[in-house]
């Protein structure tokens, strides 16, 4: 047995707790039955328009689809059916969340992994690939950076599966970021909202992180369908070990976690089965913590070093396919927010973005990427090739020209609207206001501190109809006394306090 076997093994026996997914099982059966899943994609082929244009209804009042619904939207031919499901998803995203966009980075920490999954080029056994762990103090650097000449509020922190990088090590991590302050035209840098992307933890570990000041606690199962999981991750591996991934977010919010992310590789397995599989994990952690997901994400697979199964996949997602799987999943979890990240060209990107509520900007992949790096892509450092390189001012100025607003918001995590409280005011739409006048205060920190003279010239003009929007709408949506504190509060941020919200 080399190395990374032998580290993987041992890992699998000190974390893996097999009796923490028991009370999650139904009869011995996990919430993904393949027989089943495969079935209803086979005889929901037929669907009328009109069963199809009820399901669509069904969407806008913010009802979580049931699965023969999703695979009706799934089998939708018609390209006039789906220029409506296109249109639904977009109005949708606006009534939960408005117009805004919230933007993040990752920040990769660690690429040392015990793993060896087909498509990563961080797979242990992957020797083209510099392998590295940030000390704290290089954790610091990459933070100042982001926070400082990027300007970025929140950040998703990546850790492959090794020893070095467990709970301990995530939590001195995101102290260190929070701690992060730095000067900047008008006012300061800081990160205030860190979330993780790592491994699948026991109940104890996630306590720990919870604690250590956890946004969203991120774990993509990569693909739903068993056997093609056991074929791309060695079962000699921890992440061999599907239902240990299968339940992680359970165990995540049994430990007190509010916000989970769930996620597929779209490229492992038939996009179709995916997205019920998705659909499913949704309704599976419904059912027993009465909140879905926070957000979904739905990567594709992308180039990597030294990684031939990404060119021989053969359920590689063509763009076409894409921009359907994301609007029925925006029409199947219509509450949770959606992401789509820089893995896609910014024409893609265009495509889906009224759909969405998240995309990152400015990202590199790399360890050490941001404060040691040049832009430029390096294969040997990088988990995958990006598709969008395009810095946050670039993004900003191209959203705010679409009549998108940037989201530097983080108040609702603060104000303790998480959890089960987020979901019942992002199902009725009252979220959304909230989410709008905190976009304004934000993006105007933001225009003031970082932003480029064309990118704020723009974005001055977005924020100027917003605050016409916000005053049309009151006194339905806003109070007039709210109104009045709004305005005092953007009135404070121009001549250069920061951090107000509702």
């Amino acid at each position: 047995m080399d190395s990374v076997a032998r580290g993987s093994e041992d890992l699998k026996s000190k974390v893996i707790r097999a009796e923490e997914n028991l009370r999650y099982l139904r009869g011995g059966n996990t919430f993904i039955d393949e027989g089943k899943i495969l079935g209803m994609l086979e005889s929901c082929r037929d669907a009328s328009p009109q069963r199809v244009r009820d399901i669509i209804a069904r969407s806008l009042e913010i009802k979580t689809l049931k699965p023969e619904e999703t695979a009706a939207l799934l089998n939708v031919k018609d390209s006039v059916l789906w220029e409506e499901i296109f249109d639904a998803a977009a109005r949708i995203k606006r009534k939960v969340y408005d117009n805004r966009v919230v933007t993040f980075a990752p920040l990769y920490c660690s690429s040392l992994c015990v793993n060896n999954c087909a498509y990563c080029g961080f797979r242990g056994e992957n020797s083209v690939i510099e392998r590295r762990r940030l000390s704290i103090t290089e954790v610091r650097k990459e933070a100042e950076m982001l926070a400082g000449e990027l300007g970025h509020k929140r950040l998703v922190v990546v850790f492959g599966e090794h020893p070095s990088s467990g709970a301990d090590y995530i939590c001195r991590v995101m102290r260190e970021i929070y701690s992060v302050k730095v000067k900047t035209r008008r006012g300061c840098g800081a990160i205030r909202r860190v979330n993780v992307n790592a491994a699948p933890m026991n109940e104890e570990d996630y306590k720990k992180v919870k604690d250590a000041g956890l946004g969203t606690y991120q774990v993509f199962q990569e693909t739903y369908h068993p056997p093609a999981y056991s074929a791309v991750h060695p079962d000699w591996t921890v992440k061999g070990d599907y239902l240990w991934r299968l339940y992680s977010l359970h165990r995540a919010m049994a430990a007190g976690i509010d916000d989970v992310a769930i996620g597929a590789l779209f490229g492992l397995y038939d996009w179709r089965f995916e997205v019920m599989g998705l659909l499913a994990h949704a309704r599976d952690l419904e059912d027993f913590f009465g909140i879905g997901p926070h957000t979904v994400s739905f990567p594709r697979l992308e180039p990597a070093a030294n990684t031939p199964f990404v060119k021989d996949s053969a359920y590689r997602v063509n763009d076409a396919d894409f921009k359907k799987l994301v609007a029925v999943l925006r029409l199947s979890i219509p509450y949770a927010g959606m992401i789509v990240t820089c893995r896609e060209s910014p024409n893609v990107i265009r495509q889906v973005i009224a759909m969405c509520t998240q995309r990152d900007a400015s990202s590199r992949v790399g360890i050490g990427a941001y404060s040691e790096r040049t832009q430029e892509q390096e294969e040997k450092i990088q988990q995958f090739i990006l598709g969008d390189n395009r810095s946050l001012d670039e993004v900003i100025r191209e959203l705010a020209s679409l009549g998108y607003i940037t989201s530097f918001c983080t108040a609702g995590y603060r104000c303790g609207r998480t959890g089960d409280n987020i979901m019942t005011m992002l199902k009725s739409g009252r979220e959304g206001c909230f989410c709008k006048l905190n976009a304004v205060l934000t993006f105007q920190e933001w225009l003031d501190d970082f932003a480029g003279e064309d990118t704020r010239r723009i974005g001055e003009g977005l924020i100027n109809r917003e605050i016409s929007e916000i005053e049309q709408r009151s006194p339905s949506d806003f109070s007039p006394e709210v109104v009045k504190a709004f305005k005092e509060y953007h009135r404070r941020i121009k001549n250069g306090e920061r951090d107000f919200c509702f």
